[in-house]
């Protein structure tokens, strides 16, 4: 028996109650610590269940961009991909569905489930993993709006 996927909204809380959606690499816990070699993990970042294709972008954004007016007509007028990512460098402000904010800034790992936007306040380089359906909606979208 296959069961429903939860709603948009139910996810987004399940995530924001049971994972940090940033974290800075210091942060991070160290798992191995061996001459040579440091690896670092965080569990619980982000849920990829009921996702299919994973894409890997980059992304090079300038500061003072803001994607809310290119995101105008998709549901809640919102990315409704979710993205796990790394902020190479730069700083940029994510606002989700519920309203709340996080600043993300260079050398940050992040997740950001469905239903948010992204306002730069540093020209940023971003390392992004996203299902490649959900996102190519929101891409296709974005181009539509710039070009008319």
């Amino acid at each position: 028996m296959l069961e429903a996927r939860p709603s948009r909204e139910r996810r987004f809380a399940d995530v924001a109650e049971e994972c940090t959606m940033r974290i800075a690499k210091n942060d991070v816990p160290v798992r191995v610590n061996a001459p040579g070699a440091v690896a670092r993990q965080v569990t619980n970042f982000g849920d990829a269940t009921g996702y299919g294709k994973i894409g890997g972008e980059y992304f090079s954004l300038a500061a003072g961009a803001d994607i809310a007016p290119l995101l105008k007509g998709l549901e809640g007028d919102l990315c409704q991909s979710p993205h796990w990512g790394y902020l190479l460098q730069g700083e940029l402000t994510v606002t989700y569905s519920d309203a709340t904010e996080e600043v993300v800034r260079g050398g940050d790992l992040f997740y950001w489930p469905p239903g948010h936007t992204v306002k730069v306040a540093k020209d940023a380089e971003i390392i992004l993993f996203s299902p490649q359906h959900e996102h190519g909606k929101v891409i296709e979208h974005i181009r539509r709006q710039v070009t008319g």
